[in-house]
């Protein structure tokens, strides 16, 4: 997809045309995105999607009115009413204090700023086939899987460009392949689910398609017989590929707009220690073909890596313009949106740094306890931090793996796990946000 997809005039044109009908300031975003998706199912073509998609979105704002619209229709046509009905949307809107557009002053002077997001390789159906029918076939090779869930793969690239009535003009673009695979494996009559997938910005970078294969059928098999375990507290190891699960409800309670309504359990802990003395969570917007890499974010602000959390104390909310304005603080370029609707918050590539021993390390220190590989079913006060989830993964005894476990629940209150966790050195940059293995000393564990 290249960069002059979009007519260079059509945002321009959008934000003129808005300016032009009554709006005081407004600001245009543009979205193409092509993808080709392919399933197998026991070496059988299951499914094929294509997708191409043009969107655009307008925002108004009249005052501190503000108005957002969107169309997937690029005619002069359409575009003359969107902007028909943004503005008479914003004329009726309530007004809102702290609608704007970004300050001028914290725009990114680089916006095109190239991060190696793009990969100019297409792949075809056929490519696309044979990478899920190899991990399909090395799954279903690992001794004791009973039959595929199905393999697949998929190629995907997406552009996006900004445009606003203040003088920001910025674009990115970016590719995603991927590879997966689900199976079941069984033994006396117990079956269990086990998977791997992995997506990348580069072809290049991708797992081999059979290794990813093996990795699900030995998941699979490792978790057949699970036992029950009776309720206790226990140490907890959370793998590296699920720790960042009980980490995400962090994120949720440093966002500007959670702490502007006032209902996060870490509003009053800007500037004092949330995690252990030592501990750094680094949000890096620039890491070259980073999965949540970008130039700047979806407001125009220019971006930066921030050290969140740094020697465990918390030195920042997430905000967006909007909610900077309610705390009277500035925009940290976390702005986060869609084609329509105002800006949420988000993070770019994050993740927490390594500690020093790897996962077996944890498991030796903490002798005996549950090894959590996979979450479900997560529950959270927001207002207090007390937190549930489903969980399986593996009982270990003396530092080793002792057997598979499932249906059990752990609990506990986050103020108070976060400041116990022990960092493993097994930080595997999959996603967009990673963490290694985390332990923690005493969870409570309910079981049978």
């Amino acid at each position: 997809m290249s960069q002059t997809t979009h007519s260079p005039d059509i945002l321009s044109d959008l934000v003129a045309a808005a300016l032009k009908a009554g709006a005081d300031a407004a600001e245009a975003v543009s979205a193409h995105r092509a993808s080709l998706s392919v399933g197998v199912r026991n070496a059988e073509l299951e499914e094929v999607e294509r997708e191409e998609a043009r969107d655009l979105g307008l925002r108004v704002f009249i005052g501190r009115r503000q108005a957002t619209v969107s169309a997937s229709d690029l005619s002069d046509a359409t575009r003359q009413r969107l902007v028909e009905r943004a503005i008479a949307m914003a004329r009726l809107a309530p007004e809102d204090p702290y609608a704007a557009l970004a300050p001028k002053d914290r725009l990114a002077r680089a916006p095109h700023l190239d991060l190696d997001l793009h990969d100019p390789t297409e792949r075809s159906a056929e490519a696309l086939e044979a990478a899920a029918a190899e991990a399909e076939t090395a799954a279903l090779s690992v001794e004791g899987v009973a039959r595929s869930e199905g393999g697949h793969a998929s190629w995907s690239a997406s552009e996006w460009r900004l445009v606003t009535s203040h003088g920001f003009d910025g674009h990115h673009r970016g590719t995603a392949f991927s590879v997966g695979v689900g199976v079941i494996a069984e033994k006396d009559g117990a079956m269990e689910r086990g998977g791997e997938s992995r997506a990348t910005r580069h072809l290049s970078d991708l797992p081999d398609a059979r290794e990813i294969g093996l990795k699900a059928g030995e998941r699979a098999v490792a978790r057949v017989g699970p036992r029950k375990i009776a309720s206790t507290t226990a140490p907890v190891i959370f793998e590296n590929r699920v720790a960042t699960q009980v980490l995400s409800p962090l994120l949720g309670a440093i966002s500007g707009p959670a702490i502007a309504r006032g209902s996060s359990f870490l509003k009053d802990r800007l500037g004092q220690l949330v995690l252990p003395a030592g501990t750094d969570l680094i949000d890096d917007p620039f890491r070259p073909r980073g999965l949540g890499s970008t130039p700047f974010d979806d407001e125009g602000v220019a971006v930066e890596r921030r050290e969140i959390i740094q020697d465990g104390i918390l030195t920042t909310w997430l905000l967006n313009t909007a909610s900077a304005a309610q705390l009277g603080l500035q925009t940290t370029g976390h702005a986060s949106r869609g084609l329509a609707g105002p800006s949420g918050v988000s993070t770019h590539n994050l993740h927490l740094a390594p500690g020093a021993v790897d996962k077996a390390g944890l498991m030796a220190q903490a002798r005996s306890g549950l090894l959590i590989t996979s979450m479900f079913g997560p529950s959270l006060n927001g207002n207090t931090g007390d937190w549930s989830a489903g969980v399986s993964g593996f009982w270990f005894e003396d530092g080793q793996l002792a057997y598979p476990v499932s249906e059990v629940t752990v609990a506990g209150n986050l103020i108070e796990l976060y400041v116990r966790l022990i960092r493993g050195s097994d930080l595997e940059f999959r996603g967009s946000f990673n963490a290694p293995s985390l332990l923690f000393d005493a969870v409570a564990i309910a079981g049978k």
